[in-house]
């Protein structure tokens, strides 16, 4: 059976499976039941003082507005306490760099008509796809329904400031990949039928259609497939550097997929579906990936390749003519970058001449340069490295990267607040400041330090401590300790006013683990705990937690681990494993993954089993050990699995836990979090449980929140909870 077919709440076996009908007017009740037990525990949260600033510096007007030029207009998307759904608005640059922008507004959430669609009330904004024709007058706007994945996309005029009457528009919400070929043509994928069969398994789409304008979406033409078993398949086109490409992708794992590529007849006159100009199969590896830059493909490797009788490193950033590469002839590729034991490549940013790349050592930033001339890449300048706790990025000012070489850099750090500088690729050591904003929380007497803990193997983690300088070495200090280690997502220091007046502000000290699973280190610190090896990222938090009690940071009674999504199975095996529930007295688990034999029938699940295991064959083997409802049920609480007989850990107590999630989250099934607590609260005996909350949000899809509001409130609520149990 397809795993699409499988519907929610099927088991034989698990008593709380029934908790997976996410809108069942019975779970809702449930919900609203434990959502109350929670609130009469921590308090009516609104009001207090920590969700009052959290508000405000979500909703302050003196946050930098991050923005991006379409024409000669920069565009920004803002929310605050007059525009809780959200505006669009443009100004000129001069207006932007003053005191006193001139916004004028393009598109006001706010005053949209409400969603229809479940529980949603409010509409989320996710994004604009903008015209690449010269004109700049034309963009597919995309909302969401109450936060999902699912949104519903519309033809938008910039000159009118309007939806376009008898444009291009999906109006039911769906997880859709719209993007424009030409003017009068978009390349679409979503549920066309409306049965699942033109998706994945992993309910993204399958199948690529022509649409032309006006047509009927039921008269786009087929021009690609891909397989059920695929992530995803798409087809698209663009212009790059003067260059026309267009691409078919087979996404067949999170981390693999294979290309095709051709050169288009014309985009303006040709549709795809006219177009007899063949497709090639790009020759690369599958854990490649390519782009381009005008006439050049960019490689980026995930594992080392030989060819041409060469040999590049895994996490190397290539460099070579596309027509060289179709020809599998790599001889004369440059290498951008190569990975060292402590550098790693973060990403890069193209502008009309130049590719700015942020490297990484032991996660402090640098950047380095590149000039394009006469068909290849000449290094052009290595930017300083940032100081410990903060960070740099590049952003290209224009939309299209291909206009001009002007750039946008953010820095910003744990204590150091926002900054917005606008310069020029060439000379990124020479640039403007624009834009800062005030500190939402008092710094004074804070500091950051780096260390690194020795895992159970040996390997050295990294881990930021953000605390009082004069805080006492007694193991005295509430902390929290934050990680993620999955999906090869870097945790790079970032200006959070939430974690400064919730948590630091009033004596907590903060700790942020760089384990494996991420990226920090590149491809092979994010494969060292891929699917047999998930166990490597759970020690190294364990190593992190240990050496902060070693050091006298914090100690048990004193710490708190939290994380979210893949952050949140990580945070379910802390709570579970034996030696981790002995090293944390308290835990914030948000939108977590938990239930690793149920995942991949869930929602988007089955595309992540390139990272976790496919629980259906014999991976099972090495899930089933880092599974924490399995653990909790059948290892901890001796349940009965598969009709074998389980004894109780005698010696297990959970930390007090407080579990986050979303009605509307339609990426991480909002049943793990419900099921886990369920078991929490009615199969382990009360003394293995002293406090077991639980909140869940009706709207906000897998953010957990869908306006600032929301926001405000579920933070606010953690920290309280976090202040309770840990005596801050």
């Amino acid at each position: 059976m397809p795993r699409a077919a499988f519907t929610e709440g099927v088991s034989d076996t698990d008593p709380h499976a029934s908790l997976e009908k996410v809108l069942d007017e019975d779970n809702l009740k449930w919900v609203e039941q434990q959502n109350k037990v929670t609130v009469d525990r921590l308090g009516e949260i609104r009001g207090t003082k920590t969700y009052e600033r959290i508000l405000e510096a979500l909703d302050s007007k003196d946050k930098i507005p991050a923005a991006y030029e379409i024409g000669d207009k920069l565009y920004n998307f803002w929310q605050d306490d007059q525009h809780v759904q959200g505006i669009w608005r443009r100004a000129s640059l001069d207006s932007y760099k003053s005191d006193n922008v001139e916004w004028e507004t393009v598109l006001d959430i706010d005053a949209l008509p409400p969603p229809t669609k479940d529980t949603a009330k409010t509409w989320v904004w996710h994004g604009s796809n903008l015209l690449d024709d010269g004109n700049f007058d034309r963009c597919l706007i995309s909302l969401s329904p109450g936060g999902s994945d699912a949104d519903t996309t519309r033809e938008f005029c910039l000159k009118s400031n309007s939806f376009v009457e008898g444009g291009f528009e999906m109006l039911e919400p769906a997880k859709s990949q719209v993007g424009w070929r030409s003017r009068d043509e978009v390349l679409v994928g979503t549920d066309f039928d409306g049965d699942g069969e033109c998706l994945t398994d992993s309910g993204y789409p399958r199948v690529c259609r022509s649409w032309k304008r006006g047509t009927p979406l039921s008269e786009a033409k087929t021009v690609f497939e891909g397989e059920k078993s695929d992530i995803s398949a798409s087809q698209y086109a663009y212009t790059d550097h003067g260059v026309a490409h267009e691409f078919r992708v087979r996404s067949l794992t999170f981390y693999t997929a294979k290309y095709w590529h051709r050169t288009p007849s014309d985009l303006d006159k040709v549709s795809a579906a006219d177009d007899d100009t063949p497709f090639a199969e790009v020759p690369i590896q599958e854990d490649a990936q390519v782009s381009t830059f005008g006439s050049m493909a960019l490689i980026t490797l995930r594992s080392d390749w030989t060819v041409s009788g060469r040999t590049f490193k895994q996490g190397s950033l290539l460099s070579c003519k596309f027509s060289d590469l179709m020809a599998s002839d790599l001889s004369k590729a440059q290498v951008l970058f190569e990975p060292t034991a402590s550098r790693s490549l973060e990403s890069e940013t193209a502008t009309k001449n130049y590719l700015v790349l942020k490297v990484l050592e032991d996660v402090r930033s640098t950047l380095v340069t590149w000039r394009f001339e006469n068909d290849k890449f000449v290094e052009h300048s290595t930017g300083g490295g940032i100081a410990v706790g903060e960070d740099v990025s590049v952003q290209g000012l224009n939309r299209f990267s291909d206009q001009d070489d002007r750039v946008w850099l953010w820095r910003d750090g744990y204590l150091r607040v926002d900054a917005l500088d606008i310069g020029d690729a060439a000379s990124l050591d020479k640039t403007q400041q624009v834009k800062t904003k005030p500190g939402f929380f008092n710094s004074d007497g804070l500091t950051v330090d780096q260390h690194f803990a020795t895992s159970k193997d040996g390997t050295k983690i990294p881990y930021f401590v953000q605390r009082r300088t004069d805080m006492k070495f007694d193991g005295s200090t509430p902390t929290l300790v934050d990680a993620y280690g999955g999906f090869e997502i870097s945790m790079t220091p970032h200006y959070s006013a939430g974690v400064g007046i919730g948590w630091l502000e009033r004596g907590g000290c903060k700790v942020i683990a760089n384990v494996r699973g991420g990226g920090e280190y590149g491809p092979s610190w994010h494969q060292a705990a891929l699917k047999e090896k998930r166990y490597k990222a759970y020690e190294d938090v364990e190593a992190v937690a240990a050496d902060v009690i070693k050091r006298g940071i914090s100690s048990t009674e004193k710490l708190a681990v939290i994380g979210g999504s893949n952050g949140g199975l990580m945070v379910g095996n802390m709570i579970t494993r034996p030696v981790a529930s002995s090293l944390f007295g308290a835990a914030v688990c948000q939108v977590p993954l938990l239930d690793m034999k149920r995942y991949s029938h869930l929602l988007a699940g089955a595309s992540w089993m390139a990272e976790y295991g496919d629980p259906d064959t014999d991976e099972w083997k090495f899930l089933r050990q880092h599974s924490p409802y399995q653990l909790l049920r059948h290892d901890r609480l001796g349940i009965a699995e598969d009709g074998e007989d389980r004894t109780a850990d005698d010696k297990w107590t959970c930390p007090k836990v407080l579990f986050t999630t979303s009605t509307r989250d339609d990426r991480v099934h909002p049943g793990h979090a419900r099921k886990m607590v369920k078991a929490l609260l009615e199969d382990a005996p009360s003394e293995k449980v002293p406090l077991c909350l639980y909140w869940e949000n009706t709207e906000g899809g897998h953010g957990g929140a869908a306006d600032n509001k929301q926001r405000a409130y579920m933070w606010a609520l953690t920290y309280a909870f976090l202040a309770e149990v840990l005596g801050l």
